[in-house]
């Protein structure tokens, strides 16, 4: 385990969930402040939402997004698209404080060069999960997964190439990033139902920033 000091103090410790994969304990919270006040400005131009799946199941977890494209689900499918189907306008740009985390925590697991060119904001109510499940929607998947817990605690569900493959079960907190790429970019993980909590800052929910190279 290795840890770096921040300016203000913060230890960040580094947890390897196996080869490509760590969790970087504290990461964000240095800048918790800043990226909660991108988050608001983020979802009043394009409002949460409880999107559909192929298969007509409403996702528990409400969701938008921001950058050149924007991740969507509908009965047609899964997909990037540069334009929010709800206002008919392109996503709201990626604020500049959240594009310098993701590249920063991408550097600190062993991935250079990262630029994000997606930002799916997710919040989590207790009770709300997110079933295990791979991203590869993504054009390019040398490039790595770039998650931001912000708020109460959950628990990550991180698993292997396989469905069947047994997880680890990871207790996240208040500004922890979790970078995968690599051998582990198509592994399968989750989130596990939220148990009743509140935190300061965002009260009783947790937003989840999950940054790709989509396009």
């Amino acid at each position: 385990m290795t840890q770096d000091l921040f300016d203000d103090g913060v230890v960040s410790e580094s947890l390897p969930l196996g080869p490509g994969a760590v969790v970087l304990r504290r990461f964000a919270k240095a800048d918790e402040a800043a990226l909660l006040d991108a988050v608001r400005q983020v979802t009043e131009q394009a409002p949460l939402r409880h999107m559909v799946t192929p298969g007509g199941f409403t996702m528990s977890v409400a969701m938008t997004n921001c950058g050149d494209l924007g991740w969507v689900t509908d009965r047609t499918g899964y997909r990037y698209d540069p334009i929010d189907p709800e206002s008919g306008h392109p996503w709201p740009r990626m604020p500049d404080v959240f594009v310098r985390l993701a590249s920063d925590a991408a550097s600190q697991a062993g991935f250079e060069g990262f630029v994000p060119d997606a930002c799916l904001v997710n919040r989590y109510e207790p009770g709300t999960r997110l079933s295990l499940h791979q991203d590869r929607n993504e054009r390019d998947y040398g490039q790595p997964i770039v998650s931001v817990s912000l708020g109460i605690p959950a628990v990550f569900l991180f698993g292997g190439a396989t469905r069947s493959h047994k997880s680890q079960r990871v207790p996240l907190a208040h500004g922890d990033v979790v970078v995968w790429g690599g051998p582990a970019r198509l592994h399968y993980h989750g989130v596990l139902p939220l148990k009743e909590a509140e935190h300061p800052l965002t009260g009783a929910c947790r937003f989840n920033l999950t940054f790709r190279r989509a396009g």
